[in-house]
Formats: C-alpha cells, structure tokens, sequence
C-alpha cells in the first residue's frame, strides 16, 4: 500500500474471521444457518420452563399485571459441563444463564478465529465486547426474594397468626435460590464478558455496553474502534440475551408492542407486533490487513458502520426515520460506496407497525439518495426476526450473522410470514423488493456482493453496518 493509498483509522476495514451462534431451533452455528435458509418458523408457545401460561396470560392488553402473548422463539436445552468451563457446580444455581451459554458460544468463536489452535495464539490483546441489556434473568428472581417483608405485612394484614406468618413467608422465599456469595457476580451483566475473559485468559478489553435493542451494535461499534485505534489485535464482539421471562413480556406488552396475533411477520400487511425471542451471537473481528497476513479464513469485510441518535422526538421510544436515515448514510460514507450498490439489507424489522413504518421510510431516504431515475427494485429486504422473533439485546448478532453467511456462501436468505407487503409502504416505487425465496446471489462483475445490517434500540439509538464479500487480496 502507497502512502496515497494508505486509509485512515475510520476507514480501515475489519474481517470477520470467526462466527458463532446458539438461537432458537438449533444449538450450533451450522443449524441455524441451516433453518435461516430453510426458511423455519422457529416461534412456539412458552414452555412451562420459562413461565406458566396460565398463570400471566390474558388475552385482553389492558388486564393488570398479564401479559397478552403466549408465544415466542426459545432456546432449545443446551448441555453444559461446568467442570470444563471452570465453574464450581455448587454456584451453577446463583450465576445466570447468560453466563454460562456465553461460555459455549465464545469458545466456538474463538476456536473458528484461531482455525482450531486457540492454545497457541497470543492472548495479550484480544478483547471481548458484549452487547447485554442491563437486567438479567437471575437479578429479578434475587429482588423478589427480598420482598418478604411485603409478604408478612400482607399476611399479618389478612389477620394470619403469627407462626402461619413466618411459616407461608419461609415456603416462599425457599422457592427462591438462597442469596450466597456468589450471587453478587452471578446477576451481573458485565460478568458476561468477564467470565469469557477469565476463563480463555483474554488480556484486552472486556466489558458490556447496553443500548436495548441495539446493544449488539453498540459493542460492535467499540470494538472496531479498539482495532481501528491499534488498541486490540482481535475483538470477540456480539450479543447475548437469554432474558425471555415474564419481566420482559409484561415490558413489552405494556408498551403494548407484542402481536395479538401471535407472530411476528416484518413489512407484511398482517404485521400486528412482534414476538421475543432468545439467543447469542458472536464475531471475531480483525484487521483486514492482520487477517490476510495471518491466513484467516474471512467471512466478510466490514466497510463502515454508522451510527446516530434520533434527537428530540415525540417520546423518548418513538422511531424516527430521519435519525435512522443518518446512521446509514455514515455507514456509506465510511465505507466509500453508495446505496444502490448494496443488494441485500437485513432489517431491524420488528414486525410492529409504527416501527416497520418509520424503518421504511429511512430506507428509502437513504437509498433514494443515490438511486438512478427508473432503476427497479434492486435491494432485497428482510428481517430473521420473522423466523425467531425480537431476540433484543442479540438483535443485532442474528442479523449480522444471516448477513456474513449471505456474503459468505453467496445466497439471498428468505424472509418468512410476508405474503403481501403492507401497502401503505408502497415498497414497489421504492428500491426494496421482500425476498420470500432462497435464491442465489447473482450479480455482474462491476462490484462485490455488498450487504448491510441495521439495528435500533429505544431511547433513539442508530446503528448500521456496510459489509462485503471477501474475494481476496486485491
């Protein structure tokens, strides 16, 4: 490379050198793309290990203290040896399983960036970055424990004698796991990337970042920029959420923002809402130049990533087009390549109809921008959320993934659930088109396959990512 040539920090591009993944309907990154592609409807009713239907579920949205989903995309059973992990088995019941599943999918990452020779790679500068939403599971199971004063008062309240009191409240709290010393980093988000760091002895980075639904990209966003800034040599970046209890459907149903319909159908013109899913969602990233000198196997390029907030709006969690228009067009900016270039964009696509609305139309503000008078419909459009629901802080990982496997294996994945877009879209004078169907990627020899992710998180948060296929060295 001429000193002409030479990039600046924020257009260095990052490889992606190692994929894992554990979502619904399989428990490996090769069955998941297995189901992208087959086009499986992975959402089900709630499983009894979650929570009991008949005790939250109520059909009416207004009803106090239920829930009006009864359905949604869960993890199937994962087999898990502590032991090979390093962790105590007596402490398994007060970590959270966020923890524990984000062991498995890190070490499969790694294992893929390092083509099976993690042992002998230098760890002193490989960080890890997750996207998690500050609740997890265990820490509400914790706090409901701590209510038992609430608990004798209401009893003593009800004129209960005293030894009922201490007896009914003690049958309680003995429900709950017992508060131990391991509790306190059990709860804890940050300990997600903690445990990663810890047990594959990582020297780099290690923390979390929180921007809801866009958690996933807002870690991915420090993480690039540790490499861009020659802070880490390798960044295992993604998103974990296994939070899929009523805590979260009761937030999700109270804003209300669940279909009543029961699924989750992105762009269509049934979208009613969306369904919440679970999973985790890794990369591991480099340098370009790093990856081709090492002789990785590289997934994809990322070009540029752009993000934005939204400003002042109507509410604090409303969607706004512009605001997202923003993040896409840094995102084209960065990676030095315009809109109608790009022929596949995974959606954050919720399935709610405000949301889908607002999406649209910051697609269409960025890619009109560039589109040529009278080019047809040239970008496929989709969402995976339509295969297994809003999987939250992962959003953005499940995206990412269907996207680098798109480039990848040079495929069109399908988009289920959209027999006839929502008209009020009119995607057909835009440059979008639904891709129902797998189909091959097809194209002439004037650029590389190109494709981008976008997810967004309340409270107005932006994030887009521009990726390439990898063809080689040039």
């Amino acid at each position: 490379m001429t000193m002409s040539e030479k990039t600046t920090p924020s257009q260095t591009p990052i490889a992606v050198v190692g994929v894992g993944a554990l979502f619904p309907g399989s428990t490996t990154e090769t069955g998941f793309w297995s189901d992208i592609l087959a086009g499986n409807d992975l959402v089900t009713d709630v499983p009894a290990g979650h929570w009991l239907i008949e005790d939250y579920y109520d059909p009416d949205p207004s009803a106090p203290d239920k829930t009006y989903a009864n359905r949604g995309a869960f993890l199937p059973e994962v087999d898990f040896d502590p032991l090979a992990f390093g962790v105590p088995p007596n402490i398994m019941p007060a970590t959270d399983s966020a923890q524990l599943l984000a062991l498995i999918v890190a070490q499969r990452v790694l294992q893929d960036a390092a083509n099976g020779q993690f042992a002998a790679i230098d760890k002193e500068r490989i960080s890890v970055i997750l996207g998690v939403t500050s609740a997890q599971e265990l820490l509400g199971s914790m706090v409901s424990r701590l209510q038992r004063p609430i608990w004798e008062k209401a009893l003593r309240d009800a004129g209960l004698p005293e030894s009922q009191v201490i007896e009914c409240c003690q049958r309680i709290a003995d429900e709950y796991v017992p508060w131990q010393e391991s509790t306190f980093p059990g709860v804890l988000g940050n300990v997600v990337a903690g445990r990663i760091a810890n047990r594959f002895d990582l020297h780099g980075t290690n923390c979390v970042t929180d921007a809801a639904c866009a958690s996933t990209f807002s870690a991915i966003s420090m993480g690039v920029n540790e490499l861009r800034l020659g802070q880490a040599d390798m960044v295992i970046t993604g998103g974990v959420d296994t939070m899929n209890d009523i805590f979260m459907y009761m937030c999700f149903s109270k804003t209300p923002a669940l279909s009543k319909s029961g699924d989750c159908r992105p762009f269509s013109d049934q979208a009613d809402g969306t369904m919440l899913g679970e999973g985790i969602g890794m990369v591991a990233l480099k340098r370009l130049d790093d990856a081709q000198r090492d002789g990785d196997r590289i997934y994809a390029v990322l070009k540029g990533l752009g993000s934005s907030s939204d400003g002042r709006a109507k509410s604090v969690y409303a969607p706004v087009s512009e605001g997202q228009a923003r993040a896409l067009t840094r995102a084209y900016d960065q990676a030095g390549y315009p809109a109608n270039t790009v022929e596949l964009v995974e959606a954050h696509g919720t399935g709610t109809i405000a949301g889908d609305a607002a999406e649209f139309a910051g697609l269409k503000l960025a890619f009109d921008a560039d589109r040529e008078e009278d080019a047809n419909a040239w970008c496929a459009l989709g969402s995976v959320k339509s295969q297994i629901g809003h999987t939250k802080a992962a959003a953005g990982a499940a995206g990412l993934f269907k996207a680098v496997m798109a480039l990848h294996h040079k495929v069109l994945p399908p988009t289920i659930k959209v027999d006839r877009p929502n008209p009020k879209l009119n995607i057909e004078e835009s440059p979008f088109y639904i891709n129902a169907t797998l189909r091959p990627w097809v194209r002439d020899s004037s650029h590389d396959r190109r494709a981008s992710v976008s997810s967004f998180g309340f409270g107005g948060s932006n994030f887009h990512l521009a990726l390439e296929e990898y063809t080689g060295a040039n």
